[in-house]
């Protein structure tokens, strides 16, 4: 449970392939989560570490990660600059997550109030040309209701009117006065921008690609197309890397969509789940793919919360939840299946993601930005768990690419995970000791002092 195979490579050893990290997406829970996976992914790898692969192709929230690992920031700052611990990287705050979306909450009701100043000339009009190109059929139907008033008479009645008022009003349709999202995600795009600024870094895919040498993909889809949109030096580099990750990041309804170059782009997460074909078309072998968001199995109806038995009893939101985590993992599913029956690749997949029957994880709003400590725990533990029951099959795939596992690097006490489940600071302190694990033999890590919450 956790992890899903594909093996192809029938053992042959190929030390020189090309490895690529994939990073669903996930929103803010989610990203942080991968964090949390990817500090326990370090912990195991002995003579390398997510920044050493050669591809990175990132959606969603999985953008907003691969483009500083391809750039060469690793988890290690990505879990510090949580709460503003990291000297590279900023703090990313909930201003620029729940940035409003100002320009459309007001752009759009002066623009409804401008339409409506011209309702009544219209109706007007309306009725002189309805009436006056057919006067008697309109007098007969206005009988026909006065004399018996039903909802058929009326519509058959108003309907002429409507039409003729909907073709020369003016007016749109009454949704599109509503904002196209709650909130604007350019604070992304800033964050990113003055990150690569601050660390001299370039924000451009093929000047990312000339001084690191690494391949960064960032998934998109463009709103009015309805196409998937890859963006990367030798795919779509029209754009910014920043750029790139807004407009991948761009929730539907919660984003406004990302306009950049005249194009409207929403999350990439509406076409892929995690865009591993994007990783077999660079080349690469072996590919580590990172989910965050899988459903909740609920196989025998076993107490969930407050003595609740099924998902249905827990609320709206867990329906939803479930519906879509549904909707992107068999999505994903689909897509394991066909690479697995892909003769054209002949290399080996690890995909990580939670256990299915992670309640805890699953009950975490994908929107909560103030959870992204604990969802980094959570990470940190769901691989720790699934590598240490999958381990020879791990330690054997990736052997074939070179790569050395040590197992006993990523274990670590439990009850020290536990006592600092609820609290943040102690969460992130059980995490940051897990940055060097790479110690002498011999050499003993002093571990920080944790707050015990909860008894």
């Amino acid at each position: 449970m956790g992890i899903t195979f594909v093996e192809k490579s029938q053992g042959r050893k190929r030390p020189d392939a090309k490895i690529a990290l994939v990073l669903a997406g996930g929103a803010i829970s989610g990203g942080a989560f991968k964090i949390g996976g990817l500090i326990a992914l370090n912990s195991l790898l002995t003579n390398r570490s997510v920044l050493d692969f050669d591809s990175y192709v990132g959606i969603s929230a999985g953008a907003f990660l691969a483009a500083p690992l391809a750039a060469g920031i690793g988890p290690d700052e990505l879990l510090r600059s949580i709460d503003g611990r990291s000297e590279r990287i900023s703090q990313f705050s909930p201003a620029q997550f729940y940035r409003p979306n100002y320009r459309e909450f007001l752009q759009k009701p002066l623009a409804f109030g401008r339409d409506a100043l011209g309702v009544l000339p219209a109706l007007s009009l309306a009725a002189l040309r309805v009436i006056g190109g057919n006067r008697s059929k309109m007098i007969h139907l206005a009988r026909q209701f006065l004399q018996a008033p039903t909802w058929q008479n009326a519509e058959q009645l108003v309907t002429p009117f409507a039409r003729d008022f909907s073709r020369h009003s003016g007016l749109e349709s009454g949704l599109s006065y509503l904002p196209s999202g709650l909130f604007d995600n350019s604070g992304i795009e800033t964050f990113i921008r003055e990150n690569f600024e601050r660390n001299g870094l370039p924000n451009h895919f093929r000047l990312l690609k000339l001084e690191r040498g690494t391949d960064l993909y960032v998934g998109s889809t463009n709103l009015n197309t309805a196409e998937a949109v890859v963006f990367g030096h030798d795919e779509d580099c029209s754009v910014t890397i920043s750029e790139a990750v807004q407009a991948s990041t761009a929730i539907p309804g919660f984003y406004r969509p990302a306009r950049i170059n005249g194009n409207d782009y929403i999350d990439a997460g509406v076409r892929k789940t995690a865009n591993i074909s994007q990783a077999v078309k660079s080349g690469a072998q072996l590919i580590i793919a990172y989910n965050p968001f899988r459903p909740y199995v609920n196989y025998h109806a076993d107490q969930l919360l407050n003595d609740q038995r099924s998902l249905s009893d827990l609320g709206i939101v867990s329906v939803i939840n479930q519906a879509f985590r549904t909707l992107l993992h068999t999505r994903l599913m689909l897509g394991i299946e066909k690479l697995r029956l892909d003769q054209d690749f002949q290399g080996d997949v690890i995909l990580l993601e939670p256990s299915e029957d992670d309640l805890e994880f699953f009950h975490i709003n994908p929107l909560a930005f103030w959870r992204r400590a604990e969802s980094a725990l959570y990470g940190f533990v769901s691989v720790k768990e699934a590598v240490e029951r999958h381990y020879p099959r791990i330690e054997s795939i990736l052997s074939r690419y070179g790569i050395r596992s040590d197992l006993e690097r990523l274990r670590r006490s439990t009850d020290e995970i536990r006592r600092a489940r609820y609290d943040g600071s102690a969460i992130l302190d059980v995490l940051e000791a897990e940055l060097h694990p790479r110690r002498p033999e011999g050499v003993r890590m002093t571990r920080p002092q944790l707050r015990v919450v909860g008894g």
